[in-house]
């Protein structure tokens, strides 16, 4: 779902009520319970806190080039001039940070708490801050502001993204408990209302709450998951006011076409609600998606995926590097577990089985031994008692793996040695995952699209519920990131699998 929101900036209400009891009829005003703050209030305090953690951070960092400069001893002793000239340096400093973490709406509420979209918004800040002020320190030969550059901009940059990282991990929990949420209205045809609160629902960071909804009056108009449902198409507006609103989300395309929407768009002004639609760009990313208006006539521009050039290059470099440093540091946990496998069982320390990578080219994948030796004669009596996805063979409780195999899968250190086939090229540490011939053998003619890029040694389906995904749900997932793949996506990516690695679900 691709959600375009035309957007205007109103004053609203501290509270709101509930007015619809019964479907398609709006009861007396005095009879209505106080719903909590409304969505623009929430954000507004969730900015204040936001720029008052930004203030803090900025402030410590070029305290700290301050103090690396002239130190702590020594400071009170420094020339005047110079410490006023530096002083005046760093005031400049903070202003222009200040000034382009706002200009780059990095405090947007629409980016805050979801997606990659607020950490690139204070990286680029923070990078264009210190690119104009390097060129104008080089101009003016101020030779001081070196340390700026060396100390306040990597010290503040961290310290931006960790805030903004701990911040959202707060609001999550919060919106988890029902909290910081903005209410909506959605409306259409039965079918992408349903699909709409569906998946507002399942992800507690799209940051709405749906509170009714509008279809036809063909439609079926029994209450929807707890939603009361209306099915009067000519009183949306009406409603929204009388629900006070946050947004009204129009799903899929309206059978009464552009002109619906254009006279529900002048319908909502004046009101506290803002206009969304909800579109069916399926496994399509936002930064994929362009708009260009031409002579009012608004078009979508929809960027086809790349499965080389520089960015995937990029993205081999990155590899490289991040693969081979974690060989080093983790050569010692290799040792331990190898030594623990011949303890805990005979048979070799590595298993290796052929899969699938990109192009269909076959590989041998790599990782420590979790079964007996006997395990891949003893499958094909397993087969029936299968708990996978349907594809894929997956056992909670399959006889053939060892006590250790069960601690190695369950924090997924089973996998570790598959950092050897990504330094060699045949996987990626983020991408789609590894699949067997056998299954390759069952893809249906879009499914091969998996096979664009190389598997990788973690991905979508690792962080989304592993052997608790359906086949469908899997395959959407890796499809979803053939085709939207980011270098930022896989850092995050790769984040969020230490995450779910110490807090396994779905591993066995």
């Amino acid at each position: 779902m691709v959600e375009i929101a035309v957007t205007r900036t109103r004053s609203r209400r501290n509270t709101t009520r509930n007015p619809i009891r019964r479907r398609g009829v709006a009861p007396a005003d005095d009879s209505l319970p106080v719903f909590p703050a409304s969505g623009a209030l929430w954000a507004s305090s969730y900015r204040t806190k936001l720029r008052a953690s930004d203030t803090i951070i900025v402030i410590a960092a070029i305290g700290a080039a301050f103090v690396a400069r002239f130190g702590i001893a020594d400071l009170a002793a420094y020339g005047s001039d110079s410490a006023v000239r530096y002083g005046s340096m760093a005031i400049l400093v903070f202003t222009v940070w200040s000034a382009t973490l706002s200009a780059f709406r990095s405090r947007q509420p629409r980016v805050m708490g979801v997606g990659a979209d607020e950490y690139k918004r204070v990286f680029n800040a923070s990078t264009s801050t210190f690119g104009v002020l390097g060129g104008v320190f080089l101009v003016v030969q101020a030779d001081t502001a070196r340390w700026f550059l060396t100390i306040a901009f990597p010290v503040g940059l961290a310290g931006l993204v960790l805030s903004r990282w701990l911040w959202r991990r707060w609001l999550i929990r919060q919106r988890a408990n029902g909290h910081f949420l903005s209410r909506v209205l959605v409306t259409g045809a039965r079918p992408d209302v349903e699909k709409v609160v569906s998946q507002v629902r399942a992800n507690c960071g799209a940051a709405y709450t749906v509170v009714g909804a509008v279809v036809g009056v063909d439609d079926d108009q029994t209450e929807l998951d707890d939603v009361v449902v209306l099915s009067d198409l000519t009183r949306i507006a009406e409603f929204a006011k009388t629900l006070a609103v946050d947004g009204v989300i129009v799903a899929g395309h309206p059978h009464q076409g552009g002109e619906f929407i254009h006279d529900l768009a002048w319908q909502l002004e004046g009101g506290t609600a803002e206009l969304i639609l909800a579109t069916s760009l399926a496994n399509v990313a936002g930064p994929r998606i362009h708009f260009r208006p031409v002579e009012g006539l608004p078009l979508i521009h929809v960027e086809i995926p790349q499965f080389d050039g520089a960015k995937h290059a990029v993205k081999r470099a990155m590899d490289i590097v991040l693969s081979s440093v974690a060989l080093l540091v983790l050569a010692p946990v290799f040792g331990v577990i190898a030594v623990l496998i011949r303890l805990d069982s005979e048979g070799p320390v590595l298993f290796a089985q052929e899969r699938v990578g990109r192009q269909g080219e076959l590989f041998q994948i790599l990782k420590f031994r979790s079964m007996n030796a006997e395990a891949p004669r003893q499958l094909q009596a397993l087969i029936a008692q299968s708990e996978g996805n349907g594809t894929l063979f997956k056992m909670k409780n399959d006889p053939r793996v060892t006590r250790l195999g069960r601690t190695l899968r369950k924090y997924s250190l089973d996998e570790l040695p598959q950092l050897i086939n990504v330094l060699m090229g045949q996987m990626s540490l983020v991408g789609p995952r590894p699949p067997l011939a056998t299954e390759v053998s069952m893809y249906e003619d879009h499914v091969h699209r998996r096979l664009y890029i190389k598997p990788g040694l973690t991905g979508m389906w690792q962080v989304n519920g592993r052997s608790n995904l359906s086949w469908e749900d899997s395959v959407r997932l890796d499809l979803y990131y053939v085709e939207n793949w980011s270098l930022v996506g896989d850092l995050i990516i790769l984040w969020r699998t230490v995450k779910v690695v110490a807090q396994p679900v779905g591993a066995y």
